[in-house]
């Protein structure tokens, strides 16, 4: 008999428990300040250095009056130390995303939340990139491959604010639809183009002395489009749209739209 009534007991104990597990989940408040609509970082780790947090700002200050596309930039020393022990970044990155509505769920009516969030625990030694769930996972690999070549390629040899603004530059392309900028070449690399280039002057202007007139107008030809090109390189960059949208980064947008970790 008394084997009877305890079965019962011991099912609604079970399920009194699995309830209570439960409620953290959704409970859990992420102990970390928001920043102003227009202030972007929030660098509690002090990982970034002040000059590359103005280029940040600027960066993602463009992109939200040109694209009403927040990107959120935060470094916390630990998730431990902001209410996240023993939580898996990627839980950590959601529910701080959630809790601030990073982005605008709409805009003029159409769904949009097309916010970003950068998150970089120092101490766990951990990055997450988190995108809103108007991006759906289509970004994924772009994701995952700005935050393994631009992000966590420079954190391991212990440029941390370098590879955060990297990481900013990237997704500013991506959210643009441009192009990634390349991953970090080797010194070697640019003093192999410069000889180079060092070299066929050298060799066109002997020419010329030599009589070989014919390839001055090469040589001149070649100076011109290397000089026209670097121009036009730096005035694609600095090229920037006027007017645009003129709200914060946020407005009740949520995540859902993917993103990629990485660890170092």
């Amino acid at each position: 008999m008394m084997k009877q009534y305890l079965q019962p007991v011991a099912f609604v104990a079970a399920s009194l428990m699995c309830m209570v597990a439960a409620i953290p989940a959704f409970a859990v408040q992420i102990d970390v300040e928001r920043p102003g609509d227009r202030e972007f970082v929030r660098d509690l780790a002090g990982m970034i250095a002040p000059a590359d947090a103005e280029q940040i700002v600027a960066t993602a200050d463009t992109l939200l009056t040109d694209k009403a596309t927040p990107i959120i930039v935060v470094t916390i020393p630990s998730m431990a130390a902001h209410g996240g022990a023993d939580m898996r970044i990627e839980t950590f990155a959601r529910l701080l995303f959630d809790q601030w509505e990073i982005g605008h769920a709409e805009l003029a009516g159409q769904a949009w939340n097309t916010g970003i969030l950068l998150l970089v625990s120092e101490g766990d030694r951990k990055a997450r990139i988190e995108l809103g769930a108007g991006w759906g996972r289509e970004k994924d690999a772009l994701c995952k491959q700005i935050m393994d070549e631009q992000i966590i390629t420079r954190f391991k040899q212990g440029e941390f604010s370098a590879g955060i603004l990297a990481g900013v530059v990237a997704l500013d392309a991506m959210a643009r639809e441009k192009p990634l900028p390349t991953k970090p070449r080797p010194w070697w690399h640019y003093a192999l183009v410069v000889g180079a280039i060092a070299l066929a002057i050298f060799t066109a202007v002997s020419m010329v002395r030599n009589g070989a007139s014919g390839w001055a107008w090469v040589m001149w030809a070649a100076i011109f489009a290397i000089v026209g090109w670097l121009l036009w390189q730096l005035l694609s960059r600095s090229n920037s749209s006027g007017g645009g949208f003129s709200g914060g980064s946020f407005g009740g947008g949520f995540s859902g739209g993917g993103g990629a970790s990485g660890s170092w």
